[in-house]
């Protein structure tokens, strides 16, 4: 993958709004266990960073997806996990299938207005029964006259508190569970920042062991009556379009923590080199040289495979096998990286104020959010042909 100038220059214009703008707030946002995503959204949607990858035609700079995970990619010198979730979710979890086969008048209601940052939407895929397994959501929509009407739940939705709309996986028939779903563009409130539509209950803010400064709910929805025009493409094929959905949020998942995972080790070399301890420094001991180098190593490795599938992908090629990889193995190795580091800074990295502790606590929702380890690896061992079973 060859970066262009245009390339780098948009993440030299994000890297300078990310200190300007965010950084300096984020830890009263992670106090506050909440941050102002309409403010945010707002400023990120006038630089154009919102829908770098989205048709021009409804605000977007029409670039391939490469600008998008470089954009990713930048995410990671925010100070925090939660805040670049929340703007993953905007740019590729919720608005994907919205650009790719929503009509031309739902594009207009809700994906330019989400470029723009005048709308904050979410994904409503996961339910309290359905997590990883996609196929098992209970949530359903029936028909009445020229509407859907929709009950059901959503759990672990990121923004949602404050959302304006969700992309929302229903059942809309009673057929076999890889063919019975539909994405339903659902307003979540009577217009930015307004009320609650009717029959639409935030039941609860979920807290968290990490990613605090996003806010995460149960949504119940209670004979929601929605048009069958914000249906996005065809019915039924939601399962489908969620599947391809996710290509793009795990390619996201593994390039967001790349810089994450630098500045960790650079922190902690630099903690290493002034800790004096019998006699030297904790950095002149080999086994800490050794496993700093490794994990450096793991870093650019899996910076190499995500960039492989982006290029790829940008071809037009299928990446599921390896944006699988990507995901499993950022996953596992902020774990990795986060408890390496946190031992090598001692009582220091026990602290709640050290970036390396709130890697540790963001980080470990790697293995779980968008298809667990499990699922990937079920995955890959699918494409790899040594798993009969279909696995989403």
């Amino acid at each position: 993958m060859q970066f262009t100038h245009e390339h780098r220059e948009i993440q030299k214009t994000l890297q300078r709004f990310i200190e300007q703008e965010i950084n300096p707030h984020v830890d009263a946002w992670e106090e506050a266990e909440i941050f102002p995503a309409h403010e945010v959204f707002k400023k990120l949607g006038n630089l154009g960073m919102l829908g770098l990858c989205k048709p021009e035609e409804y605000g977007g700079a029409g670039l391939d997806y490469s600008y998008g995970l470089a954009m990713a990619e930048t995410l990671g010198h925010i100070n925090c996990g939660g805040v670049p979730m929340a703007i993953g979710v905007q740019t590729d979890m919720c608005t994907p299938a919205l650009a790719r086969f929503g009509s031309d008048e739902l594009r207009r209601e809700f994906l330019a207005p989400a470029i723009a940052g005048d709308m904050v939407g979410c994904i409503g895929v996961s339910e309290p029964g359905a997590g990883s397994d996609v196929s098992a959501i209970k949530s359903h929509a029936r028909k009445d006259g020229d509407d859907y009407i929709i009950s059901g739940q959503k759990m672990w939705i990121t923004n949602s508190l404050q959302a304006d709309w969700m992309c929302m996986l229903v059942n809309t028939s009673d057929g076999p569970a890889h063919k019975n779903k539909s994405l339903v563009m659902v307003p979540m409130r009577d217009g930015p920042k307004g009320k609650l539509t009717k029959g639409i209950e935030v039941a609860k803010k979920i807290r968290k062991i990490g990613m605090n400064s996003s806010d995460t709910g149960l949504i119940y929805f209670d004979e929601v009556r929605v048009p069958q025009r914000n249906l996005i493409g065809q019915e039924g094929q939601g399962f489908i379009y969620q599947m391809q959905q996710f290509q793009e949020e795990r390619l996201w998942a593994a390039v967001s923590n790349l810089v994450t995972f630098d500045q960790c080790i650079r922190d902690t070399i630099e903690w290493a080199q002034e800790r004096k301890m019998f006699g030297s420094t904790l950095a002149d001991q080999q086994w800490v040289q050794f496993k700093l180098a490794e994990l450096q190593t793991e870093v650019e490795a899996l910076r190499a495979l995500t960039w492989n599938a982006c290029d790829l992908y940008v071809q037009g090629q299928d990446v599921l096998q390896l944006a699988s990889m990507a995901k499993l193995k950022a996953g596992r190795l902020t774990r990795t990286v986060a408890d390496t580091c946190l031992q090598f800074w001692g009582g220091m990295g026990f602290t709640w104020e050290n970036r390396i502790s709130r890697l540790y606590r963001d980080g470990r929702v790697g293995s779980i959010g968008g298809g667990a380890d499990e699922v990937m690896m079920g995955i890959i061992a699918k494409t790899m042909g040594i798993a009969k079973k279909r696995i989403a």
